[in-house]
């Protein structure tokens, strides 16, 4: 995938398939330490030790309709071309939590990519399902909240049109404001 954005993207899929109905997401450019960390943290069903074995496998799925899953393996790959790596923390009924840590600044590093559209994809397409989304860029950190959001907005759903432009643009403005503007 040429944008890590994808990739969360695509493991947010996941636990939404799990039955997630809330899903934190945390970038953490760590500067000082030449560390791209990416989090996903769900409260879905889980997975058994012996899935957690097989995830980062492409001809494992756990889907009936097809047979192989890329999304973690290709993530693992990705890790692993930038001298970092994955590590996946899952409880059965309790949901599950992968860490993605890449080398900041290798070379093969895909850039992070446009995280604020790939943001209101996500929750554009998942009304009932709450996500918090971190930006932590060197000592600094950018939070938005699905749930407060739809406090304020009351009876307007947060997939309106609007609504969704209104947190591209939240969410850019504020990874921005953090980071110095790049």
């Amino acid at each position: 995938m040429k944008e890590l954005s994808y990739h969360i993207l695509d493991i947010v899929q996941n636990s939404i398939s799990a039955g997630a109905n809330l899903i934190d997401i945390v970038v953490n450019e760590n500067i000082y330490e030449d560390k791209l960390v990416i989090i996903v943290n769900d409260n879905g069903k889980g997975m058994s030790e012996s899935t957690i074995e097989k995830v980062k496998d492409p001809f494992f799925t756990s889907r009936d309709t097809r047979k192989v899953g890329l999304g973690v393996p290709l993530l693992y790959a990705a890790t692993q071309r930038c001298q970092g790596d994955l590590y996946i923390d899952s409880n059965l009924g309790k949901g599950t939590k992968i860490v993605a840590v890449f080398k900041y600044s290798h070379i093969d590093r895909a850039p992070l990519g446009n995280i604020w559209d790939t943001m209101k994809v996500i929750i554009g397409c998942n009304e009932d399902v709450d996500f918090t989304y971190t930006h932590i860029y060197k000592d600094q950190s950018f939070n938005i909240d699905t749930r407060e959001i739809k406090k304020i907005l009351k009876e307007v759903p947060i997939t309106s049109p609007d609504v969704l432009e209104w947190i591209g643009d939240y969410i850019k403005d504020g990874i921005k404001s953090i980071n110095g503007g790049t």
